[in-house]
């Protein structure tokens, strides 16, 4: 259907109010490839795409299995598994500690989370949960309690037992040497934490010291608390290694994963954890309607077996460098207001120097006029995530678009 004037308004009027959503940007008519095309025809690259884009929007691959799918084994009760489920399921613990590991499937991130805090509990008999303060994990009223100490308080109460400590990435708070201390302060002085919960490079792009996450996991194995690590943003590629943990010579005793795994057509999360950790089968940990639905495990599998059939990952890895070095050359070439990049692979974020009455939307309005679609990682710093299908051409392209809108500015 295409999209026709006043679309725009009539979504404001039948969904509830949001940021970030609701009133929309736009109305999209097609999305192929790194491109989005909107309701008057105007096609941008897509920077952003929620971080579900890793094979591109519509990869025909994809589209053929879920196709397929649908006319095989549509839906199957949770009391059933299915060939599909088993194999995805096959595939992915195979990947995570050396193929000792088990898994569950669930809808979204959110769930998938809630089931890893879940599954910590009861494996350790504790219900403490230590977060980072200011990271971001889902909306569930369990996942978004390990935001903040201190969220809207319209909110209401929300999950007991959370406790935030300072992030490596504030450094005016002693960043990297200040959150050791107090997890080290945390965990000495009491025996009721379960687990630690964090992505291990944040979505905004910021890199963690090297050491650190060996330092953590270290001060959690001594406490025998489980580690925790939220790589839906992060996973399946994205930063250059199948796992972004990968980077950091740390392994964690549960991984979720999420967002690009349904391949950006359907939702599906992860929890993947140690072996070990199967030790509550009385319990319903992940008890959703769809948790072994055929049609979305047939996508992750189909989305998983493009990641490795087409070297996405290694491509990831090799873009992010070209990245790095363009942007480098931009900087000492010409006057910009682009200043550095931060990140791993393709998931990065690029910083820039502003101008009076540079506003955060206006930023965004500029990138989509000069045909580029990204999302604002702080007051001067923009999100550089395009899909890892990106050819070199396009990755130029979108580098040259983003420096124009700012230096247009």
């Amino acid at each position: 259907m295409t999209a026709l004037p006043g679309w725009r308004e009539r979504d404001a009027a039948v969904f509830l109010h949001q940021h970030g959503s609701t009133p929309a940007l736009g109305v999209l008519r097609a999305a192929s490839g790194v491109w989005l095309e909107d309701e008057a025809g105007r096609r941008v690259i897509d920077l952003h795409g929620n971080t579900v884009h890793h094979i591109g929007h519509g990869h025909p691959r994809l589209i053929a299995a879920i196709k397929d799918q649908l006319d095989r084994l549509a839906f199957a009760p949770r009391r059933y598994s299915n060939d599909v489920a088993i194999t995805l399921g096959e595939k992915l613990t195979a990947r995570f500690r050396g193929g000792q590991s088990r898994m569950l499937l669930a809808t979204g991130g959110s769930d998938a989370i809630e089931i890893a805090l879940r599954l910590a509990r009861a494996a350790t008999g504790r219900s403490g949960i230590i977060a980072l303060e200011g990271s971001y994990h889902g909306h569930g009223f369990g996942a978004l309690a390990l935001s903040s100490h201190a969220l809207d308080p319209r909110l209401g109460s929300q999950m007991p037992d959370v406790h935030h400590i300072t992030p490596y990435w504030d450094e005016p708070l002693g960043g990297a040497d200040r959150m050791l201390r107090d997890l080290s302060a945390l965990l000495g002085g009491r025996s009721d934490i379960a687990c630690l919960i964090a992505e291990p490079m944040r979505s905004s792009c910021i890199v963690p010291p090297a050491g650190l996450w060996r330092a953590v996991q270290s001060i959690c194995d001594l406490h025998r608390v489980k580690l925790i690590f939220d790589e839906i943003p992060a996973g399946l590629g994205k930063t250059g290694r199948f796992f972004a943990h990968e980077h950091f010579g740390a392994t964690p005793d549960i991984v979720v994963l999420g967002k690009a795994l349904g391949g950006g057509i359907l939702p599906i999360a992860a929890v993947l954890a140690d072996a070990g950790l199967d030790v509550a089968p009385e319990l319903a940990l992940g008890h959703y309607t769809h948790e072994k639905n055929p049609v979305t495990a047939r996508a992750a599998l189909t989305t998983i077996e493009i990641i490795e059939d087409e070297g996405l990952v290694g491509r990831a890895e090799r873009l992010g460098l070209v990245l790095e070095a363009q942007i480098s050359e931009r900087i000492a070439g010409k006057a910009t207001l682009i200043t550095g990049v931060r990140g791993l692979g393709l998931l990065r974020a690029i910083s820039f120097r502003t101008r009076p009455g540079m506003m955060e939307a206006q930023i965004v309005a500029a990138g989509l006029k000069a045909g580029v679609s990204f999302t604002m990682k702080g007051p001067n710093v923009l999100g550089f995530s395009p899909p890892l299908v990106i050819s070199d051409a396009d990755l130029g392209y979108a580098l040259s678009a983003v420096a124009g809108a700012l230096d247009g500015m």
